[in-house]
């Protein structure tokens, strides 16, 4: 097998967060480049269009002025961020700029790497060069089975199995510089299945992995998809912190340019600015982001009615900060 056995974060070369808080320039940002998705995945708000209307979400490709506007603002921090998180919510293929959106940030270098996640269905030979020539340094494959079937039951989706796995092995090979990670879940998997993902896309990625089954996102019910209650979703014991690491490195600009706390704020009830009249910058150094983070250092995260029940906070958690909650208080309050 040509590729490691690794997942798509980096577990082992971290910085320590209670060593850099506060930041001064965000490690990441995600821009949705399209608020909705061609699949409907049982553990993913996002494909239960009755949902999305009832929470009003916009269900649309961001338009590339106001992506623009974002860059230009993300180049206005003391240094570029780490990483360009083109997703969040849909599939990002379903922008027809998307390319254009990666070679822009490129050539204004706001950023070290610029990474998207994908279910792959819409690649093709003419998208996957437009993208690597743009410049892309890293795509996620999130894959949703081993055969049609599968498809069809977890995602209600028709599809090509063989015609997908053609058109990941022409991106493999025509990649570049562009690392290519594939992953799957496999919780509900046979063992001759999990074989069979490894043969088959063990030889056209840099990485793959065998995730387990969580539930990340708060107040969203998975549909007949039982979460695993022994190993978190990396393999890891699976232990609940208080303090959510997360806004204290990170946040979200949606589709339609509303800047969100969390990256699984699927329902936008963790609205902290908006880019279309907002700077970026200031959207980081905000009052409204600075509440979130006391609030999650005073430990007070249980009484928050969206973080509350965040199954991130218990099975997918890289980091943590607990034990310096005390410490970085008192450096945002003096800062």
């Amino acid at each position: 097998m040509k590729a490691k056995i690794k997942p798509r974060i980096d577990l082992e070369n971290r910085t320590k967060l209670e060593t850099v808080i506060p930041l001064t320039t965000p490690f990441v940002i995600f821009v949705d480049p399209s608020d909705v998705c061609n699949f409907h995945c049982k553990f993913c708000p996002t494909g239960d269009i009755p949902l999305m209307k009832k929470v009003c979400r916009p269900l649309k490709a961001m338009d590339f002025e106001l992506y623009k506007k974002i860059i230009d603002d993300i180049c206005k921090f003391e240094k570029p961020i780490k990483v360009l998180r083109l997703y969040k919510d849909g599939e990002p293929l379903l922008n027809p700029h998307f390319a254009d959106m990666i070679r822009y940030a490129k050539e204004k270098k706001c950023a070290e790497r610029i990474d998207t996640t994908t279910n792959a269905s819409l690649l093709n030979p003419k998208i996957s060069l437009e993208i690597i020539e743009a410049g892309l340094d890293r795509i996620n494959i999130s894959i949703e089975g081993v055969n049609e079937e599968q498809y069809a039951n977890f995602s209600s989706y028709k599809i090509n199995f063989e015609k997908l796995v053609d058109n990941i092995r022409y991106l493999y090979e025509n990649r570049k510089n562009c690392e290519i990670i594939i992953k799957i879940c496999g919780d509900t998997l046979s063992e001759d299945e999990k074989k069979k993902f490894y043969e088959v896309f063990g030889e056209i990625a840099d990485g793959v992995y065998i995730e387990h089954t969580m539930s990340c996102w708060p107040e969203f019910e998975l549909k007949d998809v039982k979460v695993n209650q022994e190993l978190g979703i990396y393999g890891q014991k699976i232990k609940e912190v208080q303090v959510c690491p997360y806004p204290f490195y990170s946040f979200s600009i949606n589709s339609d340019g509303l800047a969100s706390l969390c990256f699984l704020d699927w329902s936008r009830k963790l609205i902290i600015g908006d880019t279309k009249t907002e700077s970026v910058k200031d959207i980081w150094n905000g009052e409204r982001l600075l509440n979130y983070q006391k609030m999650f250092l005073r430990k007070e995260r249980k009484k928050h009615p969206f973080c509350s029940s965040c199954g991130q906070m218990s099975h997918g958690l890289p980091d943590d900060i607990d034990n310096y909650a005390d410490e970085l208080l008192n450096k945002l309050e003096n800062k």
